[in-house]
């Protein structure tokens, strides 16, 4: 028996050691589906090869890969292993075919319904929701299979600590591996996104006082020689264009030197409700142009140190990026601030065009952007000055439905 459960712990550890192993530096929709394909396999030998206890019972680890998906891929991901657990029971056959049919059902349609809970909370909390899952499932099992018994007899209570035991501690180790394999994933990401505002950061100290001054003496004189008589429109015209294309350029070297490290003097130890009332007040009249009502409730009364500056043009950037996504419908953006254990949160909504997930996976990084004329520079912006107030930033979004940034602050005396 107990070289049996050995084999079928490493079954059920199969998907976690091929998620690692191949698919670990970033997590899309092919390596869900591939984790599907595994999972199922390693279901399907659980399921051939039983776990078969000294008083005659027999039991298996099938339900451990099914509750892993359905608590991390919700309905969609776990309804090829729901259908494939069935028919692969109906083609074993025997007593209790039916009955396995109606439990696996009550099973695919109850335990998917924690998915949206279950992936948007801490690793602890998932830790207690898959190991309360697997205990659900297994006690709901063993009164089904007690219906089938006029007396329950010591035989019968072995299996039921045997069972519940074994799932409880099969399905802590797999949790406690994905969830171990996903926060490496993530500290990977955040690590890489931290050197890559660094170069950022040191870009822009490099380049600011190089490049600005040559631009501003360079439109000084084009300006002089524009107000000449002695040239003809053409001439103008082509100098108009010089004018456009230096601005141009000086706001792109704007957008750089918002990397630049934390001015002193912008340094301010306050609740951001200033700063969110300011970014309304001056985006009032462009979100008017483009049919959009901002609306604002901050109520979080939590302080934090940030430059002044950096602050006001992130929210900026993001109110304006969500106003320029209803452009063409008009909508509402809305703004909120909260407090949520120990920590400002700020939620910018909007009911705009969304984004794709991939399109969320590249937000932050250089020079992408989901608008044609757009540098991408930004939203890094943006990254960059959350990251300097040790905060977090949650995208979620979906297509023609609005896409929601929360930001997550710590306060100091969290």
């Amino acid at each position: 028996m107990f070289e049996t459960l050995l084999v079928n712990i490493l079954f059920l550890i199969l998907p976690v050691l091929f998620f690692a192993v191949f698919f670990e530096n970033h997590i899309n929709i092919f390596n869900k589906w591939f984790i599907v394909i595994v999972s199922s396999i390693s279901m399907s030998l659980c399921m051939l090869y039983p776990i078969q206890l000294e008083i005659g019972f027999i039991f298996d680890l099938r339900y451990i890969p099914f509750i892993i998906v359905a608590l991390y891929g919700g309905h969609k991901m776990v309804f090829p292993l729901y259908l494939l657990l069935n028919i692969y029971r109906m083609i074993i056959g025997g007593e209790g075919t039916m009955q396995s049919f109606l439990f696996s059902t009550v099973i695919f349609i109850a335990i998917p319904l924690l998915s949206k809970t279950f992936n948007k909370s801490a690793t602890r909390t998932r830790l207690i929701m898959g190991i309360s899952a697997a205990v659900f499932t297994m006690g709901l099992y063993l009164m089904v299979l007690s219906s089938f018994f006029d007396e329950l007899t010591h035989g019968y209570w072995l299996l039921v600590f045997s069972a519940l035991t074994t799932h409880i501690i099969v399905i802590a180790l797999n949790l406690l591996m994905m969830e171990r394999i996903l926060f490496n994933i993530k500290s990977r990401e955040n690590f890489l996104h931290s050197e890559r505002l660094h170069v950022m950061s040191e870009l822009s100290a490099s380049v600011s006082h190089e490049i600005r001054n040559p631009l501003t003496v360079t439109k000084g004189f084009i300006q002089i020689v524009k107000e000449s008589t002695n040239i003809n429109s053409d001439e103008k015209m082509y100098l108009d264009y010089s004018l456009n294309e230096l601005e141009r350029a000086e706001n792109i070297l704007n957008d750089f030197l918002a990397f630049a490290k934390p001015q002193s003097a912008h340094m301010v130890h306050d609740t951001m409700v200033k700063e969110v009332e300011y970014v309304k007040n001056i985006l009032m009249p462009y979100a008017l142009m483009y049919q959009v009502d901002i609306q604002c409730r901050f109520n979080s009364s939590l302080k934090i140190r940030y430059d002044k500056n950096q602050m006001q043009q992130c929210l900026i950037n993001l109110c304006k990026n969500g106003i320029e996504s209803m452009k063409d419908v008009g909508g509402t953006l809305l703004i909120e601030g909260y407090e949520q254990d120990r920590n400002m949160m700020i939620s910018i909504k909007d009911n705009g065009i969304g984004m794709t997930n991939d399109e969320i996976l590249q937000l932050g990084k250089p020079y992408y952007s989901t608008k044609k004329e757009g540098t991408g520079l930004g939203m890094l912006m943006v990254y960059g000055t959350i990251s300097k107030v040790k905060g977090e930033i949650r995208v979620e979004s979906k297509k023609g439905k609005g896409t929601t940034f929360l930001i997550t602050i710590p306060t100091k005396n969290k």
